[in-house]
């Protein structure tokens, strides 16, 4: 019980928050709906660190969990599926996702899930509602790469749940800096499925999909920022004009 991860968090306590919270969340969010999984097996070929999975974001949290219970499952002999749910007797605990510091200190549940792996970051752009400009925490920059010398991280590039946002350079610049496998992820249905949290439930019945797609070809020295945007864009299947 004693073990800690590189942030000094419980691992024991991790690995309980990922199997009750996990019970929870298949029995409250998932279950009513179908989930459909593709490419899965990629993630039993991958190192067990140095990977960044970057993803479009439909809700604040149900994003993640689904993909942690798809990563749990896979590794465990389950691809492609999370129908069978004693894959969470052993979650992989060394993954993470980045997350907005304020969003993660609103409220118990935030604050319960942010032991589950999160790495809190400042955003750059805005403040509550207020639109902003504000230079990159050095201290955020330095959690992220530790997190992602330790295992695996999820990061949303588009850093909002709106619809049609543009990938931010931030993501792009902490590929070159850090150099980890880049593992592009589309999430489909959770908009229509929850609300924008994705803790309240909207509909059942909905499907609600998530696509692993092949690790982003990228030349860290050579490809200039604008580039791996691109890169990132089409990936996640959210190619738009780029952020300035």
């Amino acid at each position: 019980m004693a073990k800690r991860n590189i942030f000094g968090q419980s691992i024991w306590l991790k690995r309980k928050i990922f199997q009750y919270v996990g019970r929870m969340v298949r029995w409250y969010l998932l279950d009513p709906n179908k989930v459909l999984i593709y490419g899965s097996e990629k993630l039993t070929s991958i190192p067990a660190q140095n990977v960044l999975f970057v993803s479009n974001h439909q809700t604040i949290f149900t994003d993640v969990i689904t993909m942690f219970h798809a990563m749990f499952a896979s590794l465990n002999g389950q691809i492609d599926s999370i129908d069978d749910s004693s894959y969470l007797k052993n979650p992989k605990v060394n993954v993470y996702y980045v997350a907005a510091r304020e969003t993660m200190e609103k409220g118990f549940l935030p604050k319960v899930l942010a032991l589950a792996g999160a790495v809190t970051v400042d955003r750059t752009w805005r403040k509550g509602e207020e639109m902003i400009q504000r230079e990159v925490n050095p201290n955020d920059t330095k959690s992220i790469g530790m997190a992602i010398k330790d295992g695996w991280v999820v990061t949303f590039p588009q850093g909002t749940t709106r619809k049609g946002a543009p990938v931010r350079k931030g993501t792009a610049h902490m590929i070159k800096q850090h150099q980890p496998i880049v593992i592009p992820v589309r999430v489909d249905g959770f908009r229509t499925a929850f609300d924008k949290t994705g803790l309240k439930r909207l509909q059942k019945g909905v499907a609600l999909s998530l696509s692993f797609g092949e690790p982003l070809q990228i030349d860290y020295e050579n490809d200039p920022i604008d580039s791996i945007v691109q890169k990132i864009a089409i990936g996640i299947g959210e190619d738009h004009p780029l952020d300035n």
